[in-house]
Formats: C-alpha cells, structure tokens, sequence
C-alpha cells in the first residue's frame, strides 16, 4: 500500500490547490512506497502566510519561555513514541539502515528538541554598568518566520536541528524537506499537533527547489530568517535571494573533509575512526574525512588494516538489524558516485584497493592510493563511499594538504602527542576540528564551515544569537545624576 505525505499548514494537513504529487522511492526495493503533495509558489503563499499569521498575531511568540520548553518538551515525547515509524520512514525514504536510524537520527532529534527547550529556558541575557547613571541589558528577541531548508542524507535530523531552536526562542517555521525524502517532515509536522503545538507554528511544504517551492520560500520578503543545509552551489542561489532582501542567512553546506594519521596514533583507535568516519551512512555525509592523509612510517600498516576493516561491513536490506551500509539514496545519486568509482577503477584517478558496485544502487567500501593531488576524487565531494588515502612526511605536509580544498567543514587528527593535537588543529582551516574521534558532537558547540563549506554557525548560543534580534535595552536610574 502506497503511503501519503501532504503539506503541513497552518495546523492541518493538505493537497496541493492543483491536486499534484510526486512519488518517493524505496532505494532498497526501487519501488515507490509512498507518494507527497507536490508544492510551488501558490502553496510557498500559503505556508508563508501562515507562519506569519502565527508569529504576528499568535500565542507562540507571546508564550513565557517556560511554557514554550514545556510544549517542546511534550513534542519530544511525543517524537520519542513514535521512534519505530519515524525510523522505517527514514529507511523507506533514503535508505539509511533502520536500527542507525533509530539509535542515531531519532535520538538526536529527540536529545534535540529537549536540548533547546532547556536552553531557551535557562539562558542568561546581558546587563552593562554604565557610569553615567545609566544601565543597559539586552533582550534577545524571536526573529520572525522562519524558512528552514533541509536535506536528503540526514532529513529528520538535521531539519529537526533547525525547527527546534527556532521555536524555541519563540519563532514560526516553514519546513521545506528534500524532495527524495518528504516522509518525516509530515510525520513530525502531525506530531507537533499531537503535542500542542499551536496551528501554523511549525508548516511543511513538499515539493522540488528551483523555480518551485524551494525558491518561492526563501525569495519570499515575508520571510526573516533562510537556515539551508545542502549542496554548496545551490546555497550560493539561497543566499543571493537572502541578500535581494536583506535576509540573514545561515548554511551549511559541502565538505571535503581531511583525516589526519600522524606515526604516532593508536592504529587500532585510527583505523576504527576512519571507517567510520567515512563509511557511515553509505558515506552520504558532508562532514565524512573523505581523504586521508597519513604518515609515511604506518602507511603499508594502517592501508593493511583499513581495507580489511572495510570489507568486513555488511551491506543489505537496511530493514534488517545487522545491515551496516545500505543503498545510496536515488538512482541519480548512485549513478554519479558510480562514475568517480569507474574513474578510479580505470587507473585515471588512481588505485583502487577494494570496493565498487554491489548490484542494486550499492557501491561497496571504496579505498583508492596514489590519487594524483588535483585529481577529482582529491578535490571534488563525491558524497557516496569512497576515500583516498595519501602519504604524508612531516606536519607542516599534512597541514598544506589538509588545507588545499575550497571546502573547510571538518577535520580529523589522529596522535598521541598532546602538543601537536592542539597545534594541528589550530592551523587546520575547517569548522569542526575532532581529535582522536569522529561525529562526537556537543549542542552548545558552533557548528558550520568555511570557503565553499558555507556560512555562519549554529548550536547553543550561535543559534540564539540567529534565530533572534538581540536588543539593547537603557535605563536611566531615577535619582542618579549624569
């Protein structure tokens, strides 16, 4: 039975005003299980003009924040509940393995909402002394509408990073899913009303990008706030339409991430890292170390130990709980990450080690040496399962090449030498810096990139400080003379 997925607005579910709708396919299966409301510019309006309608004249904005985390903290409840169909969704939609789905991405939206409720909640404001008989505080203020853009590879997770902080400090929200992956926007967007969320706090709309419903949002002037997760060029489009109307604008967006093995790491520790920091979630990951560079005394050792690691991973049905890799999202994706595995399996872009096709859209665990330094799987994010692995000499050698990328997302550093771990990661030009670990991430931490990796940070005070208008408040003391 084909399942359905309709826009979310304004408290209710809804068709799109010409009837249209687009399937989603199973990449497991290569079968649609399920089909969404397909949006453009009229239902964009109708989101649009909702939250507005919500922010401007609603409850929401006007709550005391204790209220608001209590709601959040329902809606956390609520997401919780409903674990099992949140994570088959996913699965369904992208082809992330269930059980990943349900311990990682369903956590962390979970761990999410719960986290900013509290800190909208507990967060402390500014008061500045001055000595003219004077005194000022700051008040930070919900911003507005608020057009959240997410993508295909983390959908629920990373949407769910953007809508919890924004109604946590009191702003309206239009979601706008991928379009190969609507399925958990809707659910979420149901849930919200299950948890008493206000109507047309938290909208959905369906659909595709350019010249859609992707474009009409965030050209839309009404809106105040653009926070888009994706591909770096269409950021590069997002953030003109932000700038024709002043709009702040937050992005993250592609990677190209360096792992560095110095000869001093635990290999054990390296090894376990590098897998996983590449080949998790059949590598469809932005802030993957998709080269790594290691140092010439434990190259033959760690390669050794890296290729056996990877064809140990069990790539099946993501539905079943010992299935590690799944298919890559869509047939368009799977076709384009093929292409760089046959430019590296025809000797062009350098050695291949292991990994390639698996039948279906699978690719294998893919390690390639000898890749030439400006060859395109050095340079160009392939977002799919594949990694390089390049000889290093010294530090300053692995800090040059770490750096020759347009993109600085993240980094990884593997030693056990305390003062280079510090130094390193000083010099690295990246975002994220994670030392002897991968993916460990702290909500209170900034999170974004550099160069063509994007703009601005999120995460505790960062998306305070975006999601609201700070103010400056000033007193005169009565009785006090200037």
């Amino acid at each position: 039975m084909t399942e359905t997925f309709g826009h979310f607005i304004d408290g209710e579910e809804r068709e799109s005003l010409d009837g249209a709708r687009f399937d989603s396919v199973d990449p497991y299966t290569q079968e649609t299980w399920a089909n969404a409301a397909l949006g453009g510019a009229p239902e964009a309006d109708l989101a649009v003009s909702a939250a507005r309608k919500a922010f401007d004249e609603g409850p929401w904005p006007r709550m005391g924040v204790t209220e608001r985390s209590e709601l959040l903290h329902n809606f956390a409840d609520v997401i919780e509940a409903h674990a099992d169909e949140l994570s088959l969704a996913e699965t369904r939609d992208m082809g992330k393995p269930t059980a990943a789905v349900k311990g990682g991405d369903v956590r962390h939206t979970v761990d999410g909402f719960r986290f900013y409720a509290d800190h909208a909640r507990l967060a402390t404001a500014e008061v500045l002394p001055m000595d003219t008989g004077h005194h000022t505080y700051t008040r930070y203020e919900p911003a507005g509408v608020v057009a959240a853009v997410a993508p295909w590879n983390y959908p629920m997770m990373l949407g769910s990073s953007k809508v919890a902080p924004a109604l946590a400090w009191g702003n309206t929200v239009v979601l706008k899913p991928a379009e190969d992956t609507p399925a958990t926007a809707t659910i979420l967007a149901r849930l919200a009303v299950e948890a008493g969320i206000p109507p047309g706090v938290f909208n959905v709309l369906q659909g595709y990008g350019p010249a859609s419903a992707g474009s009409a949002l965030t050209e839309d002037p009404r809106v105040d706030r653009i926070t888009f997760t994706g591909e770096s060029n269409t950021g590069r489009i997002i953030a003109g339409a932000a700038a024709r109307n002043l709009t702040p604008v937050s992005l993250e967006l592609g990677g190209k991430g360096a792992n560095l093995v110095f000869a001093d790491a635990d290999l054990d520790k390296a090894v376990d890292w590098s897998i996983k920091g590449i080949f998790n979630n059949s590598g469809q990951i932005c802030i993957g170390g998709s080269r790594i560079y290691v140092q010439r005394p434990i190259l033959d050792e760690f390669l050794a130990r890296l290729v056996a690691a990877a064809e140990q991973l069990t790539l099946g049905d993501p539905k079943n709980a010992g299935t590690q890799l799944g298919p890559l999202s869509s047939q368009g994706h799977y076709e384009k990450v093929l292409r760089y595995v046959d430019h590296a399996a025809s000797g062009g872009g350098g050695k291949m080690l292991t990994g390639g096709p698996a039948g279906g859209w699978f690719i294998k665990p893919t390690i390639v040496s000898d890749v030439p330094a400006g060859g395109r799987l050095q340079r160009e994010e392939i977002f799919g399962p594949v990694v390089t692995v390049t000889p290093f000499d010294t530090e300053p050698d692995a800090i040059r090449a770490a750096n020759d990328t347009p993109y600085g997302l993240s980094a990884l550093v593997f030693t056990e030498n305390l003062s280079r771990a510090h130094r390193v990661a000083r010099q690295l030009r990246a975002g994220t810096v994670w030392t002897n670990c991968c993916f460990v991430k702290d909500p209170r931490a900034p999170f974004g990139g550099v160069g063509d990796s994007g703009l601005g940070r999120e995460g505790g005070t960062f998306s305070r400080d975006f999601f609201t208008e700070p103010k400056a408040v000033t007193m005169a003391i009565e009785g006090v003379m200037s």
